[in-house]
């Protein structure tokens, strides 16, 4: 799905290591979220309460979830992050992603 219909948008936005990771929350009637960012190549560590379906839009990285290997991820590609759980990613090129958060 390249649009979403019928949301609302949380103005402030989500910023982590120094402005290089940033990101909007989207906040949509059924109450489930999601949030569309940008990321700057770097290596970035990030703790979950909630599962995520991370969708990467555009670039490439590379992701270590728990009790895995690092696996290469191109635009076009997603990968699960299990709840209560911290991920590492070493974003190669800039990258545009969609964060869509499990309940």
């Amino acid at each position: 799905m390249s649009t979403f219909e019928n949301v609302s948008i949380v103005k402030k936005a989500n910023i982590y290591f120094d402005g290089n990771v940033s990101s909007r929350t989207l906040c949509f009637a059924d109450g489930s979220k999601k949030t569309l960012g940008f990321m700057l190549p770097g290596e970035y560590t990030f703790n979950t309460a909630a599962a995520e379906i991370m969708e990467i839009l555009a670039g490439e990285l590379e992701v270590l979830l728990p009790e895995s290997q690092w696996q290469s991820i191109l635009a076009g590609q997603a990968f699960d992050v299990p709840a209560n759980s911290a991920f590492t990613m070493k974003v190669k090129t800039p990258t545009d992603y969609c964060c869509s958060f499990v309940e």
